[in-house]
């Protein structure tokens, strides 16, 4: 099971549930790293040894972050319109339907409905 380094764009809500369902969960906001710079987040889940969680764009760019050298990142793009509750579901829907090995060093897409895998 995965661990995940959760950035301040997700919901609070979301790490909690993830938690309840047995993940193990780091919210950068616990840890100093609110308004901290892509780069710092992605070292902190590094050394977690984390997924990153986020709603960040910049964390898909491949050439900043590539392919193969994290334990994985994903990117969930969710309509601003979109409730924390719906949001969460979809979360916890995706995850279910990913392995381990999906993850590691893997750029992850969530969209309502639909998940993106960008292998290694």
């Amino acid at each position: 099971m995965p661990k995940f380094v959760i950035d301040e764009d997700i919901p609070r809500s979301t790490g909690r549930i993830l938690k309840q369902r047995g993940y193990d969960v780091r919210d950068i906001r616990d840890y100093g790293l609110r308004g901290a710079e892509d780069e710092e987040i992605y070292k902190f889940a590094q050394r977690e040894k984390a997924v990153i969680l986020t709603g960040d764009r910049g964390f898909a760019n491949i050439l900043r972050f590539p392919l193969g050298k994290h334990f994985g990142i994903v990117v969930a793009h969710f309509p601003k319109e979109m409730s924390t509750t719906e949001i969460n579901h979809h979360f916890i829907e995706s995850l279910q339907d990913l392995s381990e090995d999906d993850f590691k060093g893997n750029l992850i897409i969530i969209e309502p409905g639909k998940i993106r895998i960008r292998r290694k």
